[in-house]
């Protein structure tokens, strides 16, 4: 008879068995993590500190480092911890946690992304009825959507995840608990909750990236429609640092999760994994610092309100 003991705990099988690897896994990860965790945490003590950065840009660009920083805490340690252990062996709530608070802050960064576009429509498209467009009362409902579709999203995947019946294998063939490789262990029949998870997943991709099509579109025509060359040189390098954020954020998700579990070859999925969740939060404020002078500026600033504490 075929073994049908429902799993307690799962066996994360990590992201390589090559012995000669994980060492240096180890460090690179773990480098990437503390960049991660400077850059975003000091993104938003930055714009906390700086009064200049007290806009609505760098207000959703806050909880933008937020949700980086938060996702790939979920994730990081696990991946170090596999890395240095070898198969990892994880509870089945913990599982959940992990998946729910990633899945959370993943879908919520979707939403930001989205709001920031209509921001920059704001900004570049309306500019001299920019302040009354995006008030601080706006920009604060948008924020709490964002998290509160994330939240929603996250209640979706884990529930549909976690409704199946796991028996004969509690081996993920992943270094984390993603949706698509602990429903690959399931025994009981799971194409009703993937189809539901895929629809859900076209809305949540969908509907910010509508959004974010029609902002660009029109961003775009008042770009071409202006004569002033440093007016466009100015609305272009506005937009610049949140396309390249769009770009290597997307990308990924799409591959990873429009499509059903069936689909899925798990070792691609673990490489575009390592990408989206631990390079990609480690890439957005360097991305917004390097391309941003208002963020460069305050920087500068900051050091220099350092170096005279400290008597430099």
């Amino acid at each position: 008879m075929e073994n049908t003991t429902e799993a307690t705990q799962f066996i994360l099988l990590g992201l390589t068995k090559d012995t000669k690897l994980r060492i240096p896994f180890v460090m690179i990860f773990t480098l990437i993590y503390v960049i991660n965790a400077i850059g975003n945490l000091g993104m938003i003590l930055l714009i906390l500190l700086d009064s200049r950065l007290h806009k609505p840009m760098y207000f959703f660009l806050s909880n933008l480092s937020l949700m980086d920083f938060c996702y790939s805490t979920s994730v990081s340690p696990t991946v170090i911890a596999g890395l240095l252990m070898g198969d990892l062996v994880i509870s089945y709530s913990a599982c959940a946690a992990q998946m729910f608070i990633f899945a959370t802050f993943t879908t919520g960064e979707v939403f930001i992304l989205a709001a920031m576009a209509y921001d920059r429509y704001a900004a570049v498209c309306k500019p001299l009825h920019y302040t009354t467009i995006m008030p601080t009362s706006l920009c604060v409902g948008l924020a709490i959507v964002c998290h509160t579709g994330g939240f929603i999203n996250a209640c979706l995947h884990v529930g549909e995840a976690f409704i199946q019946t796991f028996c004969s294998s509690n081996k993920v063939h992943h270094f984390f608990c993603d949706v698509p490789a602990v429903m690959s262990l399931s025994c009981s029949d799971k194409h009703v909750a993937e189809m539901v998870l895929v629809y859900v997943d076209i809305f949540v991709v969908g509907f910010p990236l509508s959004i974010i099509f029609v902002s660009y579109m029109f961003i775009f025509i008042t770009i071409y429609r202006m004569r002033s060359t440093a007016g466009y040189q100015k609305a272009l390098s506005t937009c610049a640092s949140h396309l390249t954020a769009i770009t290597i954020f997307f990308g990924p998700i799409i591959f990873m999760y429009l499509q059903p579990s069936s689909s899925h070859s798990m070792d691609t999925d673990k490489t575009a994994s390592v990408f989206y969740t631990m390079v990609i939060p480690m890439l957005n404020p360097i991305v917004y610092s390097l391309r941003n002078k208002e963020v460069k500026n305050a920087f500068k600033k900051l050091g220099e309100k350092i170096k005279l504490s400290l008597g430099l």
